[in-house]
């Protein structure tokens, strides 16, 4: 079983992957686009030399691989809706199972403005994301599941079993703890993004967001319809004894 989270960037996403690759059944890819995406961009994201050094950048290759992803029951692909410019192809997610996750963009801009100043509200992928979404409801005929940050944050372990339902994969409690560190799989963008993560042993505790510098509230408003569209279809916990 391959399946695809698509989010965008400073959403948990990488403690998700950290989640799922702490099950003894699954394999992780960490953005597998990420290389075509600077390539034919030109975006100077940090660390782009390296990236591009590194990490595949023919887009047909990687979407072949993504298509095809084996060696473990599950392979479990962490996606940045942003990185599927136009053009991208589109025809290996009929091979994959497809999740959201979701973040309201006023929690997200700041805190990837730190990590990179040329950011804008493309680079979030909040649009991007929407129409995703719309497609994999048209390949499919059923609405993924779309989960919540915030919920995953303040109830893992309520969350990761509807989230795993959805899927039609059993829950692991192995995916609510994991060694600190890094992995072998992470991208090598991991030494600028990642040290946090690299820190923890679980999701972190849930912290309000503090207010939106001035300068960022035209990207937030940008977003946020995308996000509010998106969050409509926001998957509910399992309880205890469900």
């Amino acid at each position: 079983m391959r399946i695809a989270m698509w989010s965008g960037p400073r959403n948990i996403s990488t403690a998700m992957m950290r989640a799922w690759e702490n099950r003894a059944d699954t394999s992780v890819m960490d953005e597998p686009f990420y290389g075509a995406y600077l390539k034919d961009t030109g975006l100077d994201h940090p660390m782009r030399a390296e990236v591009l050094a590194h990490h595949a950048v023919d887009w047909d290759e990687i979407a072949e691989t993504c298509a095809t992803a084996a060696g473990a029951p599950i392979v479990y692909q962490k996606h940045m809706c942003q990185h599927m410019i136009p053009g991208s192809p589109r025809g290996w997610m009929r091979a994959v199972r497809h999740a959201f996750l979701i973040r309201p963009p006023q929690a997200v801009a700041s805190s990837f403005k730190r990590g990179w100043e040329g950011m804008g509200a493309e680079d979030l992928g909040y649009r991007q994301q929407a129409e995703l979404f719309d497609h994999v409801c048209q390949i499919t005929g059923m609405a993924p599941p779309v989960v919540e940050a915030r919920d995953v944050l303040e109830r893992p372990e309520a969350m990761l079993p509807a989230l795993c339902g959805a899927l039609g994969v059993g829950f692991d409690p192995a995916m609510l703890s994991w060694p600190a560190g890094r992995r072998p799989s992470d991208g090598v963008w991991a030494a600028h993004w990642y040290r946090r993560v690299e820190a923890s042993t679980g999701f972190a505790p849930y912290r309000e967001p503090g207010p939106v510098p001035a300068e960022l509230e035209p990207i937030v408003e940008a977003c946020l319809p995308y996000y509010e569209q998106m969050r409509a279809w926001r998957l509910g916990p399992v309880e205890a004894g469900e």
